[in-house]
């Protein structure tokens, strides 16, 4: 056992001394199981002598077996004073030599106590939004607009909003012809978005055959910095313009998504949309409870898991300062602060959810991969991302398990509701 320790809030530091003889001996165990397996001329796999093995690989065995012993200490201090690690223990050998006892100082933070958290008293904005029949129509208008078949127009017919313009273009800052601002028989939905600001409203109203300049400017905050801000004139050629023909919208078009007729469609769209604004209202909800916690726990907090929260941020910082090429200003104190946040929350929901018997269930993980994957246009990649890299499937099982966590808090929270338009509603719905 430990001979001293020294305690400062979460901060642990112990001193202990393990004997010559029981390292020799733990390392002697430890060389015995080794000479089982190894193999070495003249002897017989089984048949090495202990003092062979030793003159060979003493050294080793009694490093093993320190760590050994030092892990023996720990564990049984760790259970006997009911302490929970927060990270592994730093340990200090410098002055142990081979044949002599080892004195050695192991440092380590542990996992605070959450306090009782008195969710009742705690009062979070329900957002309520009534649905608009517009946007059931504005649904059903894209649909039909997916559906749409482009049928080339005559010569002397006028671009307009929503047709698709095929262009070739080729763009120039000043006199001098600029990378990446070229292209032949381009396909460009006017009205999109897709272009420059204003690029496309100059497009609408030419025909086919006409050649004409674009002029516009660069936005300010435009990916390549080399064309931000700048003044830039295009000369395009309009080869042809599509028309979009929208189908009926009638039962026909409704099987074609798997509903038996618009009204089932219809009745589809509505319950799909108050989902959207159930589940932006909760996250919303989950934001509001999360800054209620910041403020209302205290909680002391482990320094290591802190200190491993920033690196990981001034790692991404870096990381994102390197390619974009630029240099954003390190921002220690505002960045620790936010790191303790993360912190703290973190261990808030990891240990109210463990106490409130908050699971992850398969199925909740094979959802949260499923929806990951459909948002990429090669879903099998995704899957075998998570197949492959069990740290990413345990840091989404987490993600998971915080969010399960936040839910089942909610439960328990006063709640005042707010009538609010579904726009604002989606607006506020940024997740933190």
């Amino acid at each position: 056992m430990f001979k001293k320790e020294k305690i400062k809030d979460l901060h642990y530091s112990v001193n202990g001394v393990i004997s010559a003889d029981d390292i020799q001996a733990a390392a002697d165990k430890i060389l015995t199981e080794y000479g089982k397996k190894t193999k070495m001329p003249g002897f017989r796999p089984g048949h090495i002598p202990l003092n062979v093995l030793r003159q060979k690989y003493n050294a080793s065995a009694m490093s093993e077996a320190i760590d050994k012993l030092m892990n023996q200490d720990l564990e049984n201090y760790i259970a006997d004073k009911k302490l929970r690690l927060a990270g592994s223990p730093k340990a200090d050998l410098s002055k142990w030599e081979i044949g002599k006892d080892a004195e050695y100082t192991l440092e380590f933070d542990i996992l605070p106590t959450l306090p009782e958290i008195e969710l009742d008293k705690f009062t979070v904005t329900k957002k309520v939004t009534k649905l608009d029949e517009a946007e059931v129509e504005k649904s059903l208008e894209n649909i039909r607009k997916s559906r749409s078949t482009a049928e080339k127009q005559d010569e002397k017919y006028k671009a307009q909003n929503g047709d698709t313009a095929v262009i070739d273009f080729k763009g120039f800052i000043g006199k001098d012809a600029f990378e990446g601002g070229a292209a032949e028989k381009h396909h460009l939905i006017l009205g999109s978005g897709a272009f420059i600001p204003g690029f496309e409203d100059q497009v609408i109203g030419h025909k086919a055959g006409d050649k004409f300049d674009v002029n516009v400017k660069f936005p300010t905050d435009y990916h390549a910095e080399n064309l931000a801000g700048k003044d830039a004139r295009f000369e395009v050629l309009v080869h042809e313009v599509r028309k979009h023909i929208l189908p009926e919208l009638n039962d026909e078009l409704a099987k074609t998504v798997g509903h038996e007729s618009v009204e089932k469609l219809r009745e589809h769209i509505r319950k799909l949309l108050n989902e959207q604004y159930d589940e932006a209202a909760q996250r919303d909800m989950r934001n509001e409870l999360l800054e209620i916690l910041a403020d209302k726990v205290k909680l002391d907090l482990p320094e290591t898991l802190v200190e491993q929260e920033l690196n990981m941020a001034k790692n991404e910082h870096e990381n994102h300062n390197a390619e974009h090429g630029h240099e954003h200003k390190w921002d220690e104190k505002a960045e620790r602060k936010e790191a303790e946040r993360r912190v703290k929350l973190g261990l808030i929901l990891a240990e109210w959810g463990t106490k409130n018997k908050v699971e992850v269930t398969r199925d909740d993980l094979q959802q949260a991969v499923w929806a990951e994957a459909a948002r990429y246009p090669n879903p099998q990649q995704v899957f075998e991302f998570y197949n492959k890299n069990q740290n990413a499937l345990a840091m989404l099982r987490g993600m998971i398990f915080e969010r399960k966590a936040l839910d089942a808090m909610l439960t328990h929270v006063k709640t005042k509701e707010k009538s609010v338009k579904p726009e604002e509603l989606f607006e506020q719905a940024d997740v933190r």
